[in-house]
């Protein structure tokens, strides 16, 4: 009969994370894993497998704790409501990063997607969902009336996902609140619904 496993898997993921997002990939060692985890490295391998098995679970961990989290309390918000709370969140993340670790899946797609087939897949589908959240905001706010409708939603989803990342990327050298708040300003003021205007079909 295999042995209970004597540690707490949530809690060495949690870990995990942090030496991962901290110090990226590359730098990591499984001895760094080790000794962050509080494990041996043979229990690493015994429990997870080798540096990259760690990293996906890792990966994944991070998604479901930030990314599913934040969705997940954000959603049932009213469309413009969601968006600007999502936003919100995340600039206050990045100027309270000290270290200024980022985004760890944006750090995955610069560093370790570029070179793997698997993760370039594993960040995209993620990135795909990200981007899914917006379109479903927008296009309930556009049918509701409170979301403009003189652009096309799913490219009003793509222009909210690439300023996400926009400022994911440069709060990790300049994490200035009026630049980031800034950024998301004029794609907020784009949704708003101009009640002055007469009503025209999106722009395909």
């Amino acid at each position: 009969m295999a042995r209970p496993r004597e540690f707490d898997e949530e809690k060495v993921l949690t870990l995990a994370v942090e030496q991962f997002w901290e110090r990226g990939y590359e730098a990591t060692s499984i001895r760094d894993l080790a000794q962050a985890m509080g494990l041996t490295t043979a229990s690493v391998y015994n429990a997870f497998g080798d540096k990259r098995a760690v990293y996906r679970r890792a990966l994944d961990f991070y998604v479901e704790r930030s990314f599913g989290d934040r969705v997940g309390r954000f959603e049932s918000k009213p469309p413009l409501l969601a968006i600007k709370a999502f936003f919100d969140e995340i600039i206050e993340r990045s100027l309270s990063d000290i270290k200024r670790k980022g985004c760890m899946l944006v750090n995955s797609a610069l560093e370790v997607a570029p070179h793997d087939e698997e993760f370039q897949r594993v960040v995209a589908e993620v990135l795909v969902q990200v981007e899914g959240f917006f379109l479903r905001c927008v296009q309930r706010g556009q049918a509701d009336g409170t979301i403009s409708d003189r652009q096309n939603a799913t490219h009003l989803a793509g222009v909210l996902l690439s300023t996400l990342l926009g400022i994911r990327v440069l709060a990790r050298t300049r994490p200035e609140k009026d630049l980031l708040q800034g950024l998301i300003k004029p794609i907020l003021g784009l949704l708003q619904p101009d009640m002055s205007a007469p009503s025209e079909p999106a722009i395909p």
